[in-house]
């Protein structure tokens, strides 16, 4: 039987060389490779009581949507920002070449609702930051985080320290 690694394709120097891109597409390829991944990341939050699963565009909604449907929990979008049709809160943070807008329709989150976010990676956490801040803003409360794949070495989990991340698969460098 295979690890869910086993179903990572590692593809190296890309995007630049030294960087070892760690492609998702492979997992979602295989039946078994999203089953396991799904199945995976559900068990790591099993003891999680939550309302609400939160997934950002756009890998997160193939593993949140799952996970929120198997535990008959609501899905919420966050999405780059202009994509929602409805009121929405935004927020703005740094990436390593400039600067990102998410936003989420603010009626989606009732404050005192505890949110798992889920998503497909973690590397540096500027992305998980800005969801949590987004979704404590309306009132939300975030139990936890649970990714895919963390790449350790970026250090996205001293980020984001205080909360709960899982990770199915955890890489030590970048």
């Amino acid at each position: 039987m295979k690890k869910l690694e086993d179903y990572v394709r590692s593809i190296p120097d890309f995007p630049k060389e030294g960087i070892i891109f760690r492609d998702v597409t492979s997992v979602l390829q295989d039946a078994e490779g999203l089953r396991l991944a799904i199945d995976t990341m559900q068990g790591l939050v099993a003891d999680l009581d939550y309302d609400v699963v939160v997934g950002p565009e756009s890998r997160g909604f193939i593993f949140g949507t799952p996970i929120a449907y198997n535990n008959k929990k609501p899905f919420v979008l966050i999405r780059k920002k202009g994509k929602l049709p409805c009121e929405t809160v935004e927020i703005s943070y740094d990436l390593e070449y400039g600067q990102a807008t998410i936003e989420m329709h603010k009626d989606s989150i009732q404050p005192g609702q505890r949110v798992l976010i889920v998503d497909d990676l973690i590397a540096t956490g500027g992305t998980t930051e800005a969801m949590i801040k987004l979704i404590e803003s309306i009132g939300g409360v975030v139990v936890g985080v649970v990714v895919l794949m963390e790449l350790a070495g970026l250090k996205g989990r001293e980020r984001i320290a205080g909360y709960r991340l899982d990770s199915a698969i955890r890489y030590e460098g970048k």
